[in-house]
């Protein structure tokens, strides 16, 4: 055979091995094969035989040239070190290369074909040492195969039995071997990186689906797994993802089910297909590639695969995420994983939820601490100036009284979450009617409150001890008293709620010790204030914390913006 006809020959098996390789990366879960994405010993062993096997078929699909073979397991063997690193070059090198000289021992080219198969193997994984977490890129292993392909000429004439043989075969096999190994090497490395860049953007929009739906879905989920929220979870998920049907179940019943099959799948009856009591009783996601395995009894069920993915919270199974597939909508490996991907969302979600239900039980308890700590001076010398209006002014004695009851009632009543605007404003009203009540002309008050902010929803407690505050450290520690302002109204989506007095001010340090977490016993001086700005991060994060503008003689004005709850 002439050089030129052995070029076309192996070019043609080159086309064929390059694209075989690219059907088998892209339809079968070796497209998991490169090292950085698992170094785990099974995906290690997956290298080594993808590209121990590779080589071999390099070799079956030369040509015979003077009992020895124009080949093209170079390619194949330089390709796994490069992606496979040290370990993978070397035993992909040694299975091509062993089984080059096992089916030709004795002839004059075996070893030398061999041990350069081995080499360019080895080579190509030491090379990764040096790349370390750089690309693979196809000059690399162009560069490897036209050295390696001309030292394993070079070994074959120094090495072979008959050097007028070897002379004669490197004359005709050289630059076949050495430019289609060459451009094999390169092709091999540009298919492979192509595969993983259109796995990349698969997960890339695998990731963005689960986000959307995550995010979608994440204020019914936060009220725990019931109907309602299940519900809505669903019909989500089936408008954003094409299958037949999605349900959604706890240990004992179907909570929701959109899609087909919805004649007999019923929201609040008992889970009926037996796969979904396997996965609550094992806690593994399940794929169900066929009709009898679902378990539906119903004769008219046009479901032939599922998806069905364990929900945990606190450790346990509390229920299932479940895709449906039909004839017309079938299930796929992709699926699978985006269901196993939302079920670890929503497991999370729900443990949220736990969290969550921690938090409003700490606020209630921060609440009734700060409402314990009612000043008792206040209240003996509440009923010590009620007590002396009952001889001059017994009316006003009862208008105090009944302020008095009311301050008290609203105070020890920790029973809500959030109370209108309107609640926590008579309770101002109260407190300062009786302060007025004591101090006369130096406690004077000015209210500006918007129409239509009464019934805006505010976490308790949240007005008033920053006016107590005002009056008590602010205007009546000055010998003519001052003025406290409440001015609130509405600033786009939100409340803003100012509170200022022309009090005797403070100075940088005792302003900054209001922020301070770490001061909450009541000796400290401003505690109520520091709980109150507290509960406003906790409640609706950092972002709403006051602004406290203050300076020594010239008063102090706090305010703040309060949004709507989302749950109102």
């Amino acid at each position: 055979m002439n050089p030129d006809a052995l070029v076309l020959a192996l070019a043609e098996r080159l086309g064929l091995i390059v694209a075989g390789a690219f059907l088998l990366l892209t339809v079968t879960p070796i497209h998991k094969l490169r090292l950085q994405q698992g170094p785990q010993w099974r995906t290690t062993l997956l290298q080594i035989a993808f590209f121990g096997t590779a080589g071999i078929l390099g070799t079956y699909g030369g040509n015979l040239v003077f009992q020895s073979v124009a080949n093209l397991r170079a390619m194949a063997v330089i390709t796994g070190g490069l992606f496979g690193g040290p370990l993978v070059g070397i035993a992909s090198g040694l299975i091509a290369g062993g089984h080059r000289i096992l089916i030709d021992i004795g002839g004059f080219s075996a070893v030398p074909c061999g041990l350069s198969t081995m080499i360019e193997g080895a080579v190509a994984g030491l090379l990764t040492l040096y790349l370390k977490e750089r690309s693979v890129d196809w000059r690399w292993a162009a560069g490897l195969a036209l050295v390696g392909e001309t030292l394993h000429m070079g070994m074959v004439l120094a090495l072979s039995h008959s050097f007028t043989q070897a002379l004669e075969l490197v004359r005709i096999i050289a630059p076949s071997m050495i430019i289609l190994n060459t451009l094999g090497a390169a092709a091999f490395v540009q298919v492979i990186n192509v595969v993983f860049r259109f796995r990349a953007r698969q997960d890339s929009i695998q990731a963005q689906e689960l986000l959307d739906i995550a995010n979608a879905t994440v204020s019914h989920l936060r009220a725990g797994l019931t109907l309602e929220s299940a519900s809505a979870t669903a019909r989500i998920i089936h408008s954003r993802v094409a299958v037949g049907a999605v349900a959604i179940t706890d240990r004992v019943n179907v909570l929701a089910h959109v899609g087909q099959g919805c004649d007999h799948h019923l929201a609040g009856r008992p889970v009926v297909t037996s796969a979904t009591r396997e996965v609550l009783e094992t806690g593994e996601p399940m794929y169900v590639s066929n009709k009898e395995n679902i378990g539906c009894t119903h004769p008219g069920c046009p479901f032939a695969s599922a998806v069905i993915v364990p929900l945990h919270k606190g450790g346990n199974v509390v229920g299932t995420l479940k895709f449906y597939g039909t004839a017309g909508k079938s299930l796929d490996l992709m699926l699978f994983e985006l269901a196993k991907g939302l079920g670890n969302l929503f497991s999370t979600q729900l443990e949220l939820e736990n969290i969550q239900i921690t938090e409003r039980m700490l606020a209630h308890a921060e609440i009734r601490r700060l409402q314990s700590q009612i000043n008792p001076h206040f209240l003996f010398n509440s009923l010590n100036t009620i007590a002396s209006f009952c001889r001059t002014s017994p009316e006003k004695a009862r208008s105090l009284l009944q302020d008095l009851s009311s301050y008290l009632r609203k105070s020890l009543d920790a029973s809500k979450g959030f109370i209108p605007l309107s609640e926590e404003l008579d309770q101002i009203r109260c407190y300062l009617a009786i302060e007025q009540a004591r101090f006369g002309e130096r406690v004077r008050v000015n209210f500006d409150v918007e129409p239509g902010c009464e019934s805006w929803p505010i976490p308790p407690l949240i007005i008033q001890p920053l006016v107590e505050n005002g009056v008590r450290h602010g205007i009546l520690t000055r010998e003519d008293g001052g003025e406290i302002s409440v001015r609130i109204g509405r600033k786009e989506e939100h409340l803003h709620i100012e509170v200022r007095d022309d009090g005797v001010g403070m100075v940088p340090d005792q302003v900054e010790k209001l922020f301070d977490k770490t001061r909450l016993d009541s000796r400290s001086g401003g505690i109520g204030v520091r709980n109150c700005f507290q509960r406003l991060e906790q409640i609706f994060g950092p972002s709403y914390l006051p602004s406290v503008v203050s300076a020594p003689g010239q008063g102090t004005k706090v305010d703040f913006l309060l949004p709507m709850p989302a749950h109102i």
